[in-house]
Order: C-alpha cells, then structure tokens, then sequence
C-alpha cells in the first residue's frame, strides 16, 4: 500500500484540519453546497498526532460509517450522501486516486453542542469516576461493579467542549440549558437507541459495544437532528472481543490501543513526555494496529476490505 496520507492539499474552498481528517467546502453538480470530509491515515494518542500514520486506516473509518449510516437509514435520517470519489468536483485523477474510499461528502449542518454518550459498560473515565465518587457523570450506580462490567441499562452522559478543546461531562440539566429541554431528551433518547441496536448487532459477531459517542446536526440550525461525523467506527466507540472479555481488568480492543500501548513505553523510557511533537510509530506496530481495524470491519460487516 502507498505510503501513509498524512496531509492533503485541495484546490476547494475553506480548509480546516482536524487531528486525523481534513475538511473543505464543496459545490455540487446540482448546485448545492456540501461538506467533503477525508479521513486521512493520521493518528493521534494523548491529543497529540504521530509523525506518521497507519495506512489505510482513513479507509476503514470511512467504509465502516459508510455501513452504519446504511444500516440505520430507516431510523434516523444522516448526513452522508456520498462516498464516491466521482461526485466530488474541481480533483484531478491522481487526487481522486489517493482520495478513493476515504471521503464523504456530507449535507451541511449546524452541529448541535452537545457529544451524545452512550455507556453500556463502565470503563475508562467512566470506571475512573465510579471508582472516586460511586457514580458515572453524576448518575449513582450500585456498589461492587468491576472495571469492565456490563451495565443493567446503557447511560446517556453527556459531554461539550470546553475552551480549550477537551471535552467536558455535563449533566442532563446543563446540557438543557444549552439546548432546551425538549431537544436534550430526543438527543438522549435516541443515542441510547441506537447505541441498543449497534450493541445487539455487533455482540451476535462477536464484538462487545462498550460505549460510543454521537454527534447531531441540524439543517439550517432547526427541525429534528440528523446524525452527523462518523458513527459505531473504533475511533468513535470502544470494541471488545467478546469471547476475551473479563471483568476485572482492562480489555483488548479494536482501535488503536496497539498504539498507545507503544507510546506508554517510549514515555516510561523518557524518550517522549506526551508533548508535540509525536514520535515516529515503528513498523510492527503500524502493521498490528491497521490489522486490529481491518479486523472489526470484517467482524461486523462479513466481508474483506483491501487496502
């Protein structure tokens, strides 16, 4: 495979880039404006982005939402309206060569300023929490829960961003005071729907769905929201091998914890103090991390994606 897509340069409108995916402005052959998302092979680990990637995995991001977005098209409407290099205009070859399978092209949205949460295990911030106070986001739970422990019913925690870019939990009520009552209870109605559903499917293939996070949008900033950014991708949520889970500790996952179990390492050696800029990720595990996300796109979907 052709070496890492670390950075792109399109002539479109409006560049903004993100951690791992840079965004533009389009417009369409009909006219309307969109939104062209491209999830490049960056990655990142305690906020801070590598010096190099792991190759093809803006792809599988993409072709794993891309099935999702599919998958729940009659129960919620999304954002995406295309995943083909074809309708995205003013690129040359070479660009919609490289650019193949990682963009969408998106209807434009005015985000709603709430991250939807949903959490059917405790685990991570969330244990983190329990463990201090008894409670996940302010929301009791019984005592004796271990880290990893499923749920009796998935929570809705909620979360925004704070001024300097990291996310912040909030209550039910804070989040209503941001966006009114009524529209907080759709949002926390719905993320744990969805979050159910995914949950369900992906255990009967053997994935557990710990927990995952949404984002909504709404068109010209009114109506009932639609899904938006990428949804149920390891990068979004957090994936367990079900037939390996185990109450009591931390779990293997499918995302990039290969990663960030290297980093922990080159930390403890002195080598890096989690500042910019990241270290240079070696081979074996550029080539561990990739096959952990090819496998969760083969263990959902049933088929084989090549890179």
């Amino acid at each position: 495979m052709a070496e890492a897509l670390l950075a792109t340069d399109l002539t479109l409108p409006n560049k903004r880039i993100g951690k791992v995916r840079d965004l533009y402005d389009v417009t369409l052959a009909s006219g309307d404006e969109a939104l062209l998302i491209i999830a490049t092979d960056r990655i990142s680990a305690f906020d801070v982005v590598m010096q190099n990637g792991l190759p093809g995995k803006g792809v599988v991001l993409t072709q794993i939402s891309k099935f999702w977005f599919d998958h729940f098209a009659s129960e919620i409407d999304h954002h995406l309206l295309s995943t083909d290099v074809a309708d995205v205009p003013g690129l040359t070859d070479a660009q919609r060569q490289a650019l193949n399978g990682r963009i969408m092209l998106c209807r434009k949205t005015e985000v709603v300023p709430i991250e939807c949460i949903a959490r059917g295990y405790i685990t991570g911030s969330g244990w983190k929490d329990y463990q201090n106070s008894g409670a996940v986001c302010g929301i009791q739970l019984p005592e004796g829960l271990r880290n990893s422990d499923r749920l009796a019913q998935p929570l809705f925690t909620p979360s925004t961003k704070a001024v300097d870019g990291h996310d912040e939990n909030i209550s039910f009520a804070e989040g209503a005071e941001i966006v009114g009552e009524e529209l907080m209870r759709w949002l926390g109605e719905k993320t744990l729907s969805l979050y159910s559903a995914a949950r369900d499917y992906a255990g009967e293939r053997g994935i557990i769905l710990a927990d995952t996070k949404f984002e909504f949008g709404q068109i010209g900033g009114s109506g009932e929201p639609i899904l938006i950014d990428e949804i149920f991708t390891p990068d979004s949520s957090r994936f367990w091998p079900a037939d390996d889970w185990e109450p009591g500790r931390e779990q293997v996952s499918f995302d990039k914890q290969i990663v960030r179990n290297y980093l922990e390492t080159v930390v403890a050696s002195g080598e890096w103090d989690k500042n910019p800029p990241g270290p240079a990720l070696p081979a074996e595990v550029i080539e561990r991390g990739i096959a952990r996300y090819l496998e969760a796109y083969h263990l959902l979907t049933g088929e084989h994606l090549s890179l």
